[in-house]
């Protein structure tokens, strides 16, 4: 395989990513329901039994679908990084803003933009995070049960490490406090659940937690979806367990194939591009993680991933609490797995996760050493042409012998005519003498093209590059160059490289496929993050340099055999 090969084998997986990207995006089923679900109303039967649930029976949760109930007392509490909008009926998370994200990029016209809304109850962006205890005998408040509070806003004070605020709910004998607890610093809403038995008989029931929201409407167009980072970025649910590790269910998938396991030390989420909520039950506690359809057939369904906690008994006089974590922020990789095995993994790299963990890693620490994103970019460049120095030498010394050799293979044409075979055999015969490997191109391809794919799913997934800004007219590097000055640059690469590049052994089909390479680069790379085409373009910079200079020397007779 020469190196024109290797291109259109380049070009080729390429162009086929990002087709099925494209499909899978337009063209795949959209997430409704093959059968209808019964969604329990605010007043659903008793005797209904949450799927997956243990021990004594539960009530169905009930939708909480948008306008289904009415809500309660709105309070906010907030720490310096999370503000969060709660619904006094049921203690629901009906909103929460991420204060160090800003919905778009700061400019001069937009010095203070909003920040990320990733919980939301409107119609259009409904994602809630729900919880509450349910019973099959006993007064149990559920996420439509309304609770009291003391004030409306909490704010965590200046020099406080924490901020806790209680919710309370009392029927029969029975006093449940919600505890809600921020953090300085952190995204990770600790709830606790206390349950005080004032009766003469036990209380018995479950604690469960649920995630529920709408599929994200699609208005977009073709051009639109191909320019957004986040319209081919994966939406629905996913969890975690120690024995089958991540896995995840888009909303067509929820009927097809839901969610019934039973598991300790998991977790359960809602993913979307670049932020996440997650729901984590105690890791010593062996949950019931489901997932189900609200208002399924209709035109409005949503979708919910819920854990059942095992039955809880308090005997009379006595409480008992139970809690859980709620995590609602980014996706910042290097931290994640500190607040739950496997946490990092909800940030989907999909099957290039072996290549771009560790490449998001290297990254990482070279935004560190350099103070900027696309300067880390540059040096990451930089250490695998080094690393792979020899290699693409020996791929150009090749290339630039085969080069010299092409009067010869034209005349071996000339000689041999239209019998292939005769001419093959000629050729294999000439570069056996001449000590030349065609096949020395195809193993740099073998590391370019992962290396290619990992960056990419790295620049469109790591929150961390969102809205970093390179220079002058790039101010996002996770998305396209506005400009196109990036493209054109390699596009002028690819034209040197070609310059270079023989055309012994090249059909004249190859001949005129590879005479479109540098225009079909050019539209490829106008839809890619400007931080993948930065790194291509330098790689190529440094590339044509080594090959310009490899070939010169073999040319003028310098180079060793």
């Amino acid at each position: 395989m020469n190196q024109t090969r290797t291109f259109l084998l380049f070009a080729l997986l390429a162009v086929a990513y990002l087709l099925w990207m494209a499909w899978e995006k337009d063209y795949a089923p959209a997430p409704v329901p093959s059968a209808p679900v019964a969604a329990a109303s605010a007043s659903a039967p008793a005797d209904n039994t949450v799927p997956g649930a243990t021990g004594a029976a539960t009530p169905v949760i009930a939708s909480g679908s948008p306008g289904s109930a009415t809500a309660g007392q709105l309070i906010t509490i907030s720490n310096d990084v999370l503000r969060l909008t709660v619904d006094t009926r049921g203690g629901s998370v009906v909103r929460a803003d991420l204060l160090g994200y800003p919905a778009e990029p700061v400019t001069r016209k937009h010095p203070n933009p909003p920040p990320v809304s990733l919980l939301a109850d409107t119609p259009d962006q409904y994602f809630v995070a729900q919880n509450g205890l349910v019973s099959a005998n006993s007064p149990a408040p559920d996420h439509r049960a309304l609770f009291q509070s003391a004030q409306t806003r909490y704010e965590l004070a200046n020099g406080m490490p924490e901020l806790k605020v209680d919710l309370t709910w009392q029927q029969d004998g029975i006093t449940v406090t919600k505890t809600y607890t921020l953090k300085r610093g952190r995204y990770v809403v600790e709830l606790d659940q206390r349950i005080d038995n004032g009766t003469g008989t036990p209380w018995q029931g479950s604690a469960y937690e649920q995630l529920q929201r709408a599929p994200r409407q699609e208005n977009h167009s073709w051009l639109q979806n191909m320019t957004d980072p986040a319209a081919a970025s994966f939406y629905g649910a996913g969890w975690y367990s120690p024995e089958d590790h991540f896995q995840s269910l888009k909303f067509d998938k929820f009927q097809e194939d839901p969610l019934q396991q039973s598991f300790a030390g998991g977790w359960a989420a809602m993913l979307q591009h670049y932020f996440f909520a997650a729901w984590i039950p105690p890791a010593q506690q062996k949950a019931s993680y489901s997932t189900d359809v609200v208002n399924a057939g209709s035109d409005r369904p949503t979708y919910l991933i819920r854990a059942v906690s095992p039955t809880l008994t308090v005997a009379p006089g006595q409480s008992q609490t139970t809690g859980a974590r709620l995590y609602i922020g980014p996706k910042l990789v290097g931290t994640l797995d500190s607040v739950a095995p496997g946490l990092a993994l909800a940030t989907n790299y999909g099957v290039f996760t072996v290549i771009a963990q560790p490449m998001h890693a290297l990254l990482s620490w070279l935004e560190k050493v350099s103070g900027n994103w696309g300067v880390a970019i540059i040096l990451l460049v930089l250490i695998i042409k080094g690393l792979t120095w020899k290699l693409t030498a020996a791929q150009y010394r090749s290339s630039a012998k085969m080069r010299k050799l092409q009067p010869r293979v034209t005349a071996l044409k000339e000689r041999y005519g239209d019998d292939k075979q005769k001419m093959q055999m000629a050729m294999m015969e000439l570069y056996k003498k001449e000590k030349v490997n065609p096949m020395t191109g195809c193993l740099p391809v073998l590391i370019t093209i992962p290396i290619f794919y990992g960056l990419y799913e790295v620049l469109r997934e790591s929150v961390e590059l969102r809205q970093a800004p390179f220079v002058g007219w790039i101010h996002d590097l996770s998305t396209p160059d506005p400009y196109f000055v990036l493209p054109a640059v390699y596009t002028l690469v690819m034209l040197g490289q070609q310059y270079l590049m023989p055309a012994t052994g090249m059909d004249p089909t190859q001949a005129k496929m590879m005479k479109f390479m540098p225009l079909i680069f050019a539209v490829l790379f106008a839809f890619f993050p400007a931080g993948l085409c930065l790194y291509y373009v330098v790689n190529g910079m440094v590339s044509l340099g080594q090959q310009w200079y490899i070939t010169h020397k073999v040319e003028s007779g310098e180079a060793k055999a």
